[in-house]
């Protein structure tokens, strides 16, 4: 009897140990590292939480514990000094009206917040680092500027180009402010900032591309 106990536990302790790894505290960051680079390969549309799974060596289930959703888990794997999910209706809120002023208010006061430590980071880190600037590219003309765009107007046309040229802005902007340092910048105010680079920003929403339109289906 005893014998026969003792082989029955032998089996389930080999059961337990077949399989996907449990989470431990290397998982975490081996899941990140997975979903880096399933997302700067093949694009947030494209990567699936199994595939990134996959790679990781754990259960799908692992990463939903850890992180909830896979828009969850493309902000932690980018470490994003944001969430988009709360910035976009700040900003967007107001329809097309003054949308340049609106964007770079919230936008400066991210960076000029405590979390503009984290911002510096972000930047810095897709200036030198090929696979984050990919990341960072999908990050705000994706996930920030196209879903805000889109909820100002569904029927804008050329909404990856005009995205790109509004985060052109931002990021230059956030380049000689914060991290260059271009005194002249660091002397503006956010009202002042928003004076000088919404009717930009605006005019890049609002102007018409029509003659560029056969260019969204290559994008």
């Amino acid at each position: 009897m005893l014998v026969a106990l003792v082989k029955v536990l032998a089996v389930v302790r080999g059961r337990k140990r077949s399989g996907r790894r449990p989470g431990s505290p290397d998982t975490r960051e081996e899941i990140l590292d997975a979903a880096r680079d399933a997302f700067a390969a093949d694009g947030f549309e494209r990567s699936s939480i199994r595939r990134i799974a996959a790679a990781a060596g754990v259960d799908p289930a692992l990463i939903h514990h850890y992180f909830g959703t896979k828009d969850k888990l493309f902000l932690a794997a980018i470490e994003a000094p944001f969430d988009p999910g709360e910035m976009i209706p700040k900003v967007f809120k107001h329809g097309s009206t003054n949308l340049g002023e609106h964007l770079i208010r919230t936008f400066v006061g991210i960076w000029d917040s405590p979390t503009g430590n984290r911002a510096a980071a972000f930047l810095r880190s897709a200036v030198t680092h090929p696979r984050m600037s990919k990341l960072v590219q999908q990050f705000l003309t994706n996930q920030v500027i196209r879903k805000g765009l889109s909820q100002v107007n569904p029927e804008l046309d050329n909404i990856d180009l005009r995205g790109a040229m509004v985060a052109s802005q931002l990021l230059g902007l956030a380049l000689t402010r914060y991290i260059l340092k271009v005194q002249a910048l660091v002397d503006l105010s956010a009202d002042e900032l928003a004076a000088i680079y919404g009717p930009t920003i605006d005019r890049y929403v609002t102007m018409d591309l029509k003659d560029l339109s056969t260019r969204e289906g290559t994008q």
